[in-house]
């Protein structure tokens, strides 16, 4: 792609003018267009350890690139306190439309991760309810990440982890029991931490209905935990994401001795001691604020046990990449898993494995936060929000901004045609192109071969510079575990059209003029239409 030719024009003028054999300079769009179309510091870098002024520095690379000029570059320039700022030729920027329209929907796609294998983890809901908001943002955000690991070759496994041990199951199985029974909440019997929802009436006449007895914990324990896991699919389905290559069950770690071995391992490897009857690990070798207790002195293991466990499994089989997508209430979890999987000493690196932390998300409609649920009772559900506003508009908006950041869902502008509605604004841009490309009468091969020294237009250069920026984009979001700079950036690309739309008119008469027009037109369509997709977003022809 032309960023990394220029990169590599670069390098090379680096070592031609003496001044590094190793360094490689970073290429960034400038803030300010007036600037050029690319710029490196790379010379205020190299300034200090060569003792020297960086503008002095900047001087002899850019005589070195004047000397071996790329054929994509108008002028080099030199500003500020060393700055070097590149301008391309105007051809040079209207041959990304030829790339897009060959590449089509691979446009954007690299190989430069081939062969690495990557495991994301992400929703991992308990199965005691229907997916809430947390999870919805989880599944967009890990859904479309794995979308733009697979852009950069990567071969990627979604896993889902289902926490099937535990209290929370045995306050499951009894709310159960007692609705099946008649027995409300805050009746007598009822447990301070039994689940309210009406979901729960749901599957005790499910079960009676079976033929079930209410009074077999077991039966009614996998009953409900069968259900619910056909209901969080069926949701997760509706949402377009796409299938699970693995759902990991907590309790096989006990079954098939995984976490046994792991505590035993810590032991062997000297971590561990004993203290007021517990079996403590010793996190503050590793960072931690304090030692963790691993084994309670009343018996059975604490909660980040078990994930130690389940990591080691992801690191035998053979995933070395990890990304973990979990809420921000986890963080606290970070240390300590990386601390067992170090204290073991197998060979797992220190920040393995990685994570991705989300904010909770709030929902709001005519102004006033969304609170109750009809079937959760306590949260909004993903399938509530698929009803009210689609889809589109739920992952669009769920990846919109950095995971971490606080999020509020607002239904009214979900539901609005604005262009303060970021999905609508996007899918309305490519409905538009699609109807200028039907009206325009010209054939995909005339497309292709367009003269493009007819486009002249600033506004036409401004969106082809755009254009350009896609491949880089996602391999950024991918690197970065950053699904939310594909959203703001097709909102660009968005507003680069519609600016150029109203400038300059597409269906003229000169036929050479509306063809170089409409293959401007038909590689924006494109291009949205490929980080829709990877958005898990219909691109409608219509609107």
């Amino acid at each position: 792609m032309q960023k990394e030719q220029l990169i590599e024009w670069l390098t090379a003028g680096i070592r031609s003018a003496g001044l590094s054999e190793t360094a490689v300079p970073a290429l960034e769009r400038p803030k300010q267009a007036e600037h050029g179309d690319w710029a490196t510091n790379i010379a205020l870098q190299l300034a200090k350890p060569l003792g020297k002024n960086p503008r002095e520095v900047a001087a002899s690379f850019k005589a070195a690139l004047e000397a071996a000029p790329h054929p994509l570059v108008s002028e080099v320039s030199i500003a500020g306190p060393g700055f070097i700022n590149i301008r391309l030729k105007s051809a040079a920027k209207f041959s990304v439309l030829a790339d897009v329209l060959k590449a089509g929907e691979k446009f954007g796609y690299s190989d430069a991760r081939k062969g690495e294998k990557v495991l994301v983890e992400f929703v991992s809901a308990n199965p005691t309810g229907p997916l809430h908001t947390g999870h919805a943002r989880q599944a967009a955000l890990g859904d479309t990440l794995c979308n733009l690991l697979e852009t950069q070759g990567c071969a990627v496994h979604r896993e889902f982890y289902y926490n099937d041990a535990g209290n929370q199951i045995d306050n499951l199985t009894r709310s159960v029991q007692l609705r099946a029974k008649g027995v409300v909440p805050d009746g007598e019997g009822w447990p301070d931490d039994g689940y309210r929802g009406e979901y729960i009436v749901e599957i005790g006449k499910l079960f009676l209905a079976s033929g079930g007895d209410v009074n077999d914990a077991n039966a009614v324990r996998e009953f409900a935990v069968n259900v619910l896991r056909n209901e969080q699919d069926k949701d997760l389905t509706a949402f377009g994401v796409k299938k699970f290559d693995c759902y990991y069950l907590e309790s096989s770690l006990y079954t098939d001795g995984r976490v046994d071995k792991t505590v035993d391992g810590l032991k062997t490897s000297g971590h561990t001691f004993e203290q007021d009857g517990a079996l403590w690990l010793k996190t503050t070798d590793y960072g931690d604020d304090k030692d963790r207790v691993m084994r309670k002195a009343a018996g059975g293991y604490t909660y980040f046990v078990p994930d130690v466990a389940y990591h080691v499994s992801k690191w035998e089989r053979g995933f070395h990449t990890v990304v973990n997508i979990q809420g921000t209430d986890h963080h606290g979890t970070i240390a300590r898993v990386r601390a067992g999987l170090q204290a073991l000493e197998v060979g797992i690196p220190k920040g393995y494995p990685d994570y991705l932390l989300h904010s909770m998300v709030r929902v709001m409609r005519g102004g006033e936060e969304v609170k109750i649920s009809k079937r959760a009772g306590s949260y909004i559900t993903l399938g509530e929000l698929i009803e009210w506003v689609g889809k589109d508009a739920v992952r669009f908006f769920l990846v919109s901004r950095k995971a971490d950041s606080e999020f509020t869902f607002d239904i009214d502008l979900a539901l609005s045609q604005s262009e303060e509605n970021p999905v609508f604004y996007v899918q309305y841009a490519h409905a538009r192109i699609c109807s200028v490309l039907r009206d325009g009468g010209i054939s995909d091969t005339a497309l292709a071969n367009a003269d493009l020294s007819a486009l002249t237009h600033e506004k036409a250069e401004a969106l082809a510079t755009r254009l350009a920026d896609f491949p880089a984009v996602l391999a950024a979001a991918a690197r970065d575990l950053a699904p939310h700079v594909l959203p703001f950036y097709l909102r660009e690309v968005a507003a680069a059209f519609h600016s150029y739309y109203n400038a300059e008119r597409f269906l003229v008469d000169d036929v050479r003029d509306r063809t170089a027009r409409l293959a401007l037109a038909a590689a924006t369509a494109q291009v949205l239409k490929n980080g829709l997709q990877l958005l898990g977003v219909s691109a409608p022809d219509k609107m």
